[in-house]
């Protein structure tokens, strides 16, 4: 039966990555682990393949592939004709070629980086303590408001005026929504926004809900980038926050990172640095640029390549593109 390569992985520059930048093959091989014939599952030219380099196969695969498995036949035909490839590139040489070893440097930088922090992570895990600290530090900032709407939601003023006047002789809010508002024809939701809060959406809008009462809608059209709404605020209460529990997943992977941050910059302020290059970005060059340039051998007149204006501020991310909601 003929075999085939298995296009899984690319085979990366991680699997030499012990190498510095004057490794020749015999150096490689002496770095490498020793591997017995008990610890492998195959044996190439004389080469043990390791039952760990299955097992990680099998690990990647299952982390890219999300739970996709292959028969193990084909995971280790897979390494046997990795390492075939690895041999046969050793014996062109290529191992020593100037790009190679630059890339199996890199590889070995990015793996050391990596391996620094992780071994931080483990030496200084976070606590629970750690935890409930930055929770109800997070807590002590949601002092504020969530409330409780529906809205209804048409294209023009007039169509809102004129349903604002059967709320006036009692018309029911939920079912004229159904009936008439652009995000509830569907749903049929009575156009129940459910809890939200002020930040949560679009300036009018949340203004408007902020300073009706409760039970009250507005008696005058609110505009939005959406159309003309009409607002019925049902009720408020102060925000809740989400148990502990419920987030600490998302703390714990937050205060590793500002560990390691605080690690590294520790690390860089005891660090002997001297760069050597200019930090400055290039002028922005404007867009005839070209036609301006001199004659060879003469100066550019002062000012007639100008540096763009930098921007004061990053640009506001754009709204969702959904009723009321940013």
């Amino acid at each position: 039966m003929k075999k085939k390569i298995i296009p899984l992985l690319v085979v990366g520059t991680a699997l030499l990555a012990g190498c510095d930048q004057k490794a020749s093959t015999e150096s490689v091989t002496a770095a490498a682990p020793t591997i017995s014939k008990a610890d492998a599952v195959a044996v190439v030219n004389g080469q043990y393949i390791s039952k760990s380099s299955l097992t990680e196969l099998e690990k990647e695969i299952a982390e890219r592939g999300h739970g996709q498995s292959f028969p193990k036949e084909k995971l280790i035909e897979e390494l046997i004709q990795r390492e075939i490839l690895v041999q046969d590139a050793v014996q062109k040489q290529l191992d020593k070629s100037e790009s190679i070893v630059a890339q199996l440097e890199s590889a070995k930088k990015t793996l050391l980086t990596q391996a620094d922090v992780q071994d931080y992570i483990k030496a200084n895990p976070v606590t629970d303590a750690e935890i409930k600290t930055e929770y109800d530090s997070k807590i002590s900032a949601l002092n504020g408001t969530e409330y409780k709407a529906r809205h209804i939601l048409v294209k023009t003023e007039a169509e809102a005026k004129k349903l604002i006047a059967e709320l006036d002789k009692g018309g029911d809010f939920a079912k004229l929504a159904n009936k008439n508002s652009l995000d509830a024809k569907e749903s049929q939701n009575g156009g129940d926004l459910g809890w939200f809060t002020a930040a949560q959406m679009v300036a009018p809008f949340s203004e408007a809900v902020v300073k009706l009462e409760k039970g009250k809608y507005t008696k005058t059209p609110v505009q939005t980038q959406f159309g003309w709404h009409i607002i019925l605020r049902e009720d408020s209460r102060a925000q809740t926050p989400p148990p502990l529990d419920s987030v600490k997943d998302q703390l714990t992977p937050y205060l590793q990172r500002k560990k390691v941050q605080t690690m590294v910059e520790g690390l860089r302020k005891n660090a002997k640095v001297e760069i050597l290059v200019s930090v400055k970005d290039e002028p922005a060059k404007t867009p005839d640029a070209a036609a301006n340039k001199a004659p060879e051998g003469q100066p550019v007149a002062e000012g007639a390549v100008k540096e763009a204006p930098a921007a004061d501020k990053p640009a506001e991310p754009a709204k969702a593109e959904t009723p009321a909601a940013k």
